[in-house]
This record gives C-alpha cells, sequence and structure tokens, in this order.
C-alpha cells in the first residue's frame, strides 16, 4: 500500500499553504495498492515532535478520519474525505495544519487497511480508533513531510 502527494516528497518539507501560515487546508493525497479484501481505511495525521512542556506525551493528533472506503484513490486539496471524522488534539474535527511552536517539526500521515469498519462514534479518540484497529490491520504506510515557521 502507498500513501503520496503532489504537493511534497516522503521527508520533505511541506509547502506553507497546508499550514497555519497560509490556507490551513489538507494537501492532496493519492492512495494506491490497498490490500483487495480491505474493508476500510484510517488516516492520522499527527506531530510527535511537540515540547514536553506543552504536551506530555510530546504528541500532537492533527487530523483523523476513519471508515474511508477501501476504494478511495485520491484525496483532493481541501477535501475531507468520505468517512467518519475523529477528534483531534486542538478539538477539530477537520485537518488542521502544521503549526510548530519552536523549531521544525515532522508530520506522519498514516494511512491503514483494515478488514473492518470501526463501531465508533464520531469524534472518537485516535486512542479508542487504535485499540478498535488492533488485529484488523490489513497494511500500513504513512508518508512523512516536515515543516518549520519562519
Amino acid at each position: 500500500m502507498k500513501l503520496i502527494s503532489p504537493a511534497f516528497e516522503q521527508g520533505g518539507k511541506i509547502p506553507a499553504k497546508y499550514t497555519c501560515d497560509g490556507e490551513n487546508i489538507n494537501p492532496p493525497l493519492t492512495i494506491s495498492d490497498v490490500p483487495s479484501e480491505a474493508t476500510s481505511l484510517v488516516l492520522i495525521m499527527e506531530d510527535p515532535d511537540v515540547p514536553k512542556s506543552l504536551r506530555a506525551d510530546g504528541m500532537w493528533d492533527h487530523w483523523i478520519v476513519f471508515n474511508m472506503p477501501p476504494d478511495l484513490t485520491k484525496i483532493e486539496e481541501g477535501r475531507e474525505p468520505q468517512g467518519i471524522h475523529g477528534i483531534g488534539t486542538g478539538d477539530n474535527l477537520d485537518y488542521y495544519g502544521p503549526c510548530p511552536p519552536d523549531r521544525e517539526h515532522r508530520y506522519f500521515f498514516k494511512l491503514y487497511a483494515l478488514d473492518t469498519q470501526l463501531n465508533l462514534p464520531e469524534k472518537s479518540t485516535k486512542q479508542q480508533i487504535e485499540r478498535a484497529m488492533e488485529n484488523h490491520i490489513l497494511a500500513k504506510t504513512e508518508l512523512m513531510g516536515r515543516y518549520e515557521r519562519i
């Protein structure tokens, strides 16, 4: 399974357009090679580089969407994908772009193919979703981009 973006390369700089310094819209994403037996997809975007003084776990969840259709091949720029939205660290349901407070941070877009639909409501947390995904992950891939405010 693959997750790429025409807006930035693996490990590359995320353009400001997709951050709190720009339009704060999601970058375009392309999904391929999803296992044929997949029933749903889960997308989690997280920043593991948050200063411990701001968050003890050092993690900020920017975007969580689950129960996306397994035949999804594109997430258009600035458009939320079909699915159920989990709640981000900033109480956001939709995409919230990079906005590092101190230095360059890494942003991981993690995509999971599952053999089931998750029986969870909108506003579920990342932890609830990860627990529900246990023993149901068929494939996982990730795309990492970097951003530093100027």
